[in-house]
């Protein structure tokens, strides 16, 4: 016949392995991070090319090894897959959502650099390297994110563009985001954090629109006439 101290400890033993195992899973993720994060560092500075006047006519070039760093993520994103265990993606997804919306910024802002549309989220999926796993998936939070955070880069972008002399960049960029506030619009965002920062965008929007606005009254643009930025 059992003690009860015997049954306590049959009890919470199991316990003990589950705690292990969980924090060996974690430990592996952390590894794998930092392996993502050194090349989502490295397509950063790649990319930061857009805003030296420079090296602006290296932009296609940029992008290229920008694109060629991202096979690093895929192999990083491909032993994610095979470390988290099945069905447990929001259990252990916080490591590497912050790094995941940073990458699907930095894809989006190569698409718009060399196309000058708006990537979808399963061209993003690919480009990172997440599409079609078993395990992990690109979160349309992360993606969504990903877009807001392109918006503050081009508001930046169209600023230095004035600077070093290209005054068509900002319309082009302010036509983009215009679209994209837009898109955003239609969506009814309920999630905190998604809508804190897409209350964000407004700013993105006025910053962009008054470089345009500047452009226009010192007759820098092929438009017609100027329209003002909103409020």
């Amino acid at each position: 016949m059992c003690t009860p101290n015997q049954i306590v400890v049959d009890i919470f033993s199991p316990f003990q392995e589950y705690i292990n195992s969980e924090q060996d899973v974690r430990e592996e993720i952390r590894k794998i991070m930092k392996d993502i994060e050194k090349p989502l560092r490295e397509i950063i500075t790649v990319l930061q090319v857009i805003h030296h006047e420079q090296n602006n006519g290296k932009m296609g070039e940029a992008c290229m090894r920008a694109r060629d760093i991202f096979e690093e993520v895929r192999q990083g994103y491909d032993a994610l897959d095979k470390i988290v265990p099945p069905g447990q993606y929001y259990r252990y997804n916080d490591h590497w959502r912050f790094a995941t919306q940073r990458l699907c910024f930095l894809a989006a802002l190569i698409v718009f650099l060399e196309k000058g549309i708006l990537i979808n989220k399963e061209t993003a999926a690919q480009i990172l390297g997440v599409d079609n796993k078993c395990n992990i998936h690109l979160d349309l939070e992360d993606y969504l994110m990903g877009l807001l955070n392109l918006a503050s880069e081009l508001a930046r972008y169209a600023v230095n563009a004035v600077t070093y002399g290209d005054y068509q960049k900002p319309l082009q960029i302010s036509k983009f985001v215009a679209e994209l506030n837009a898109g955003f619009r239609l969506l009814n965002l309920k999630n905190d954090s998604l809508r804190k920062r897409f209350d964000a965008l407004k700013y993105d929007v006025k910053k962009i629109e008054e470089v345009v606005y500047d452009l226009s009254i010192r007759g820098l643009t092929q438009g017609s006439c100027p329209a003002e930025p909103t409020n």
